[in-house]
């Protein structure tokens, strides 16, 4: 199973998935200018990212909305980046959010788990119901794939819906929770936790020990560590034996040479100084 892959990576390298949210305007200038090519200044970016940072990330989530922000020239660098990190052998997830039904989610899947665009994990919503994820389920056996599947986002506006009560004094992303945890049970790997996973933000940690007693199989993509307010002491408390969860940083690693005087001279380098802070941060409350 690939949760078992990732699960391991996490074990070697930490919690840190590196966010390859990428715009044109992150790259320094004078790499801007050396690539002036929408297609090639973004690649070289990610590349320069993913080689600094191979050995302390444990998975990198591209988001594919910054690329096809930039039509087909934005999609060859999605597909690039991809094909770069299978060479390195990371563990990918297509950051896609899909969230359809029958033949139409049939087609996202063969899209997102075959040819150009092939990751290992997507991130699905299943607010449209049960069967918009089936579609998926095939790959997740027979092709080593795996999904995260929204559950409690940590966005403002989680509030509107997620949050609404049900019977039992339960809200909606608790009955949500439950029934893709049982939902990933049949693809439950050696290291505990299922191929379907979970995203969970990490911006409510009063109710973090629920959560994880709740959703005992289900792996977490977790968002909102640090300017939304997560801290590293939080995402021990989403995590079993300091493990189950991969923690998402985007603009915080990208974007880390902003921050550093002459950082633009060594932008991977201070993504990778930013991620291993990052990592040792989170390691110090697991």
């Amino acid at each position: 199973m690939i949760i078992d892959k990732l699960f391991e990576k996490v074990a070697l390298n930490g919690h840190v998935c590196v966010g390859l949210d990428t715009d044109y305007s992150y790259l320094p200038a004078a790499m801007a200018a050396q690539h002036p090519d929408i297609e090639d200044g973004l690649f070289a970016f990610n590349k320069g990212i993913i080689d600094a940072t191979l050995d302390v990330a444990a998975c990198y989530k591209v988001q594919i909305a910054y690329y096809e922000s930039y039509g087909i020239a934005g999609l060859r660098a999605y597909q690039k980046t991809l094909a770069y990190l299978r060479e390195k052998k990371a563990v990918i997830i297509a950051d896609i959010k899909r969230g359809d039904i029958a033949k139409t989610a049939e087609m996202y899947a063969k899209a997102h788990f075959t040819g150009d665009f092939e990751a290992d994990f997507i991130t699905l919503s299943p607010y449209m119901g049960l069967d918009s994820l089936s579609p998926y389920l095939p790959y997740f056996e027979k092709n080593e794939k795996g999904a995260f599947v929204l559950i409690r986002t940590s966005n403002e506006g989680a509030k509107d819906i997620e949050y609404l009560p049900t019977e039992n004094n339960q809200r909606v992303y608790h009955v949500v929770g439950k029934k893709i945890n049982e939902m990933g049970k049949p693809y439950i790997g050696q290291c505990g936790f299922s191929s379907i996973g979970g995203v969970m933000g990490c911006t409510h940690a009063d109710e973090a020990s629920e959560i994880r007693a709740m959703l005992d199989s289900t792996f977490f993509l977790i968002p909102g560590y640090g300017a939304q307010g997560g801290k590293a002491e939080d995402i021990a408390k989403y995590l079993r034996d300091g493990n189950g969860g991969v923690v998402n940083s985007s603009r915080g690693i990208l974007l880390a040479y902003r921050k550093q005087e002459h950082g633009e001279e060594d932008f991977a380098g201070c993504a990778r100084n930013e991620a291993i802070r990052m990592r040792d941060d989170i390691r110090r409350f697991c």
